[in-house]
């Protein structure tokens, strides 16, 4: 069985950070979401994917490759141009088998994939799709279903008090190849909108699946920074490289030189090859990228840096995102969300 990993998106709210990167690419705990995300389907025995790229593709592709480092093979799916969905789905068709899974490569979460496999094979339906709980369904596609499981229709973005239901679409499919004859070819063409609907009209079986664990969707900025502090709390209990951390809170990579009289305050996640100067404040939940240099008395809270960040003597940085090699000044920011190189002079 193989894999379909939708990374194709602009990430649109995601920018600044997403501006020259693919969503998927985003650090999570100083790794790319979509390393871990392949990792952790590796883990449930999948061997096989295929990558569905277009938003600065060749970044996925040079990370990635054809897999061998990871020991499974990746095939990749280009887009001409953004095909919605089911439209990415329809373009990979012949690189995929006859029962294959397609996951948005931007959703945060850990699922049983054995579990849903059991789901859909007893079922039979052309399409199951994973299901989570949230507390405020207003703001996703909302579904009902009978008793079986089968879903009847799609409410989207309902009132909290008029939703048939808190359970929502979670990006995670199992699908059957026959599924894909009723998407046509060579245009955008949403899943949600248009497949699904029609799946569920002429009965080929759309089946719900409710999955537990974590999930996140990490569109916004803050629920970037949010999963990081579930990350950091171990509500998100993705294996985080570094030492002492589940003792104390703090995890440190390797090479990390650290200065005289400096203060972490747990939680914190130092990458490798870091340098934090004499006398600076580090967390509560900060993390910082591999390579990056950290100045002497420089405060930094709540704050997410990727890799070969360079903060200045002085800066206090407060509930900040950087992206990769920016240069800040030493200045007070709070709430800053940058991907280019910045250089904050003192006012």
């Amino acid at each position: 069985m193989k894999a379909l990993f939708l990374a194709g998106g602009l990430g649109t709210r995601l920018r600044p950070l997403t501006e020259n990167l693919p969503k998927p690419m985003a650090l999570v705990g100083n790794k790319p979401w979509l390393e871990h995300l392949l990792l952790h389907y590796k883990k449930q025995g999948i061997s096989e994917f295929v990558i569905a790229v277009k938003h600065y593709r060749q970044i996925i592709e040079s990370h990635l490759g054809n897999g061998t480092k990871y020991g499974v093979r990746i095939d990749y799916a280009v887009e001409k141009e953004l095909l919605g969905t089911a439209g990415a789905i329809k373009n990979a068709e012949p690189l995929l088998g006859d029962r294959f899974l397609v996951v948005n490569a931007d959703i945060i979460h850990q699922v049983d994939l054995a579990a849903a496999l059991r789901f859909h094979a007893v079922n039979g339906g052309a399409v199951t799709i994973c299901l989570t709980e949230v507390d405020d369904p207003s703001h996703y596609g909302v579904v009902e279903q009978e008793s079986g499981g089968r879903i009847v229709r799609f409410v989207e973005k309902p009132k909290k008090e008029e939703a048939p239901s808190k359970r929502i679409n979670a990006g995670i499919y199992i699908m059957e190849r026959r599924a894909l004859d009723h998407v046509p070819a060579g245009r955008a063409v949403s899943i949600e909108k248009e497949t699904f609907p029609l799946l569920i009209a002429n009965g080929s079986g759309v089946y719900g699946h409710p999955i537990g664990g974590y999930w996140m969707d990490m569109g916004t900025k803050a629920r970037y920074r949010q999963l990081h502090w579930d990350l950091l709390d171990r509500r998100f209990p993705l294996p985080i490289d570094g030492k002492d951390g589940d003792e104390k809170g703090i995890w440190c990579g390797e090479n990390v030189r650290i200065g005289h009289g400096v203060l972490f305050v747990p939680p914190v996640m130092i990458g490798s090859d870091v340098t934090i100067g004499d006398r600076s404040v580090i967390g509560p939940y900060a993390v910082i990228g591999n390579g990056s240099r950290i100045g002497s008395h420089v405060r930094l809270v709540g704050s997410i840096l990727w890799d070969r960040c360079k903060i200045r003597s002085g800066a206090q940085l407060n509930e900040c995102i950087f992206g990769s090699g920016m240069h800040v000044g030493p200045h007070i920011l709070h709430e800053a969300v940058c991907n280019r190189i910045l250089e904050v002079q003192r006012q």
